[in-house]
């Protein structure tokens, strides 16, 4: 039997991506649209564009290393602290696991036998997965979420730094607006099919906050308007 493509075994790395990108392309973008709302010259919001990426994506890639690290310390943590409870107290913990089973439907002597069979063959494998909730799905993994977001954040703001180098600037704040919205569009749309929910509600979520952000940027640059 082919093994079942769930849509979980995709969670490690697409809230990291999808984040990424949606993060580089709005705050990109919505960095562009204030600077171009402030000044009638390419040069400033280019470079504004260019900092505004670089930036964000050394950021997004540190902090999901250090945000997801310090959960796979836990995690580490935990195995440790079992892996020696299993070591001093083995009917204790056999004990724990076979109550598990039991909450979770099985009768008392069915339980135990699983909980006997299970810690046979890999005890803190066992305990890991049904204790303590960890599993390789679920596994914190630093790297790979580091690497993850922050190429996404680079492929979703590149799009507006692209813009600028092609866009008339005093056309420049409604078609960043424009081609922002269409990109967040998309990637609401195969976030939503790549997790199994719903495009629509996606779509909608992402135009409603993307609207947002670049609204109150444009405010806030036409507000410093230095006309350079």
């Amino acid at each position: 039997m082919k093994p079942e493509n769930h849509y979980i075994n995709r969670s490690s790395w697409l809230r990291a991506a999808v984040l990424g990108a949606n993060d580089g392309l709005l705050s990109t973008a919505s960095v562009i649209v204030g600077v171009a709302a402030a000044t009638n010259a390419a040069e400033p919001i280019l470079i504004a564009g260019v900092a505004s990426l670089v930036a964000g994506a050394l950021s997004m890639a540190a902090g999901e290393y250090v945000s997801v690290s310090s959960q796979s310390d836990i995690e580490h943590a935990d195995l440790a602290k079992e892996k020696i409870e299993l070591m001093e107290t083995p009917e204790v913990e056999l004990t724990e696991l076979a109550a598990i089973y039991e909450k979770r439907g099985l009768d008392e002597e069915l339980a135990l036998k699983v909980a006997e069979q299970l810690t046979a063959h890999n005890a803190l494998g066992a305990h890991a997965r049904d204790e303590l909730g960890i599993n390789e799905i679920t596994e914190a993994k630093p790297v790979q979420a580091a690497f993850a977001s922050g190429s996404s954040f680079i492929m979703g703001g590149i799009i507006p730094v692209l813009l600028v180098m092609i866009v008339p600037v005093h056309q420049m704040v409604l078609l960043q607006y424009i081609g922002a919205l269409i990109v967040l569009m998309l990637l609401g749309a195969l976030a939503a099919k790549a997790g199994g929910s719903s495009v629509r509600k996606a779509v909608i979520r992402l135009s409603f906050w993307g609207t947002i952000a670049m609204g109150v940027t444009a405010l806030i640059g036409s507000l410093f308007n230095v006309n350079i």
